[in-house]
């Protein structure tokens, strides 16, 4: 079959062949796995360990904070944060390359309990339940996401531990992503939810939406619509991982499009999990991913160094 049939819509796996005990259904995950994230980049995740219930009450504490009139959501805005916790609001971020910010506000949560100079968290003092179901995703998510590093370091020929002490106390962030209102007779000329890029992280894992728009970049040059089913989440390669792997494991661009004219008035609202790892990670290319073939493409460079260099370019952090 021709790659661009292959890839109309992203491969769907269950985590649970992965953790059942049973050798076989744990290989063909890995080798599944592997080769999705080889070709496109993204895979769709069953059995990932969020309920529908946690998933909707977190939705609805998500929606409760944006609802806020902006000088409220603005007291949890921290310069100083550099967007790493807290509130970001309209106008802050543009992707990298891009001179127009993305049309967006969103909300970032940390590891529960920092450690060393990690950023603490700020919580919305009107929103106890923002803080409550925040907290639990970040948990069930860094829990998954730490299952799926597992296999991904099978795939690689490394022990399965191999991430284990990188992403222990990592970096890690939950964003709470509030596409809002469009007038579509001012939207300026070239503006988009969120222009096309690349995770900065090792892995992104994403509950649906509440709204259609995210589209990835194919192999053939070709933009396609990604939905995550009601049961599944979708999880992609970010930037430090195509790194480490020297491109083996591809960091696939993707968007959010502005929607229809007649659909402008309303709001999107998402919330990836970014898995990062400790700062202080080594993400030089590993010799297994380099050869004849494949020559090193990326200078070395830790985690930390690495996030610090794209907040600038995201016009996050001051240089």
């Amino acid at each position: 079959m021709a790659e661009a049939a292959l890839l109309n819509e992203i491969p769907s796996l269950d985590i649970s062949d992965f953790t059942s005990g049973n050798a076989a259904l744990k290989a063909q995950f890995v080798q599944d796995l592997g080769t999705a994230f080889n070709d496109i980049g993204f895979v769709s995740i069953k059995n990932h360990g969020l309920t529908e219930t946690l998933r909707n009450e977190l939705y609805s504490a998500v929606k409760a904070f944006f609802l806020q009139p902006d000088e409220v959501k603005k007291k949890y805005e921290f310069e100083h944060l550099n967007g790493q916790r807290g509130y970001i609001g309209k106008g802050k971020e543009k992707a990298k390359g891009f001179k127009m910010p993305d049309l967006k506000e969103f909300y970032h949560v940390g590891q529960p309990q920092p450690l060393d100079d990690m950023p603490h968290n700020v919580f919305p003092e009107e929103n106890p339940n923002f803080t409550k179901y925040t907290l639990e995703v970040f948990e069930t998510f860094e829990n998954t996401g730490r299952t799926l590093l597992k296999a991904i370091a099978l795939y690689l020929g490394l022990k399965e531990d191999y991430f284990e002490d990188k992403v222990k106390n990592g970096d890690s962030i939950l964003r709470a992503l509030h596409y809002f209102p469009l007038n579509p007779d001012l939207v300026p000329e070239g503006a988009v939810r969120a222009a096309a890029h690349g995770d900065i992280n090792l892995i992104t894992l994403l509950m649906g939406a509440s709204a259609d728009g995210l589209e990835v970049l194919r192999r053939d040059g070709q933009w396609i619509a990604i939905t995550a089913l009601p049961d599944q989440i979708v999880v992609n390669v970010g930037d430090m991982l195509d790194r480490l792997t020297n491109h083996k494991l591809k960091s696939t661009i993707h968007r959010v499009v502005n929607p229809a004219r007649e659909k402008m008035n309303t709001s999107r609202y998402s919330i990836p999990f970014f898995m990062h790892p400790r700062a202080d990670m080594n993400l030089a290319c590993l010799p297994s991913c380099i050869d004849a073939q494949h020559p090193k493409m990326y200078v070395d460079m830790t985690a930390g160094g690495f996030l610090n260099e794209r907040l600038i370019e995201l016009g996050l952090k001051k240089s």
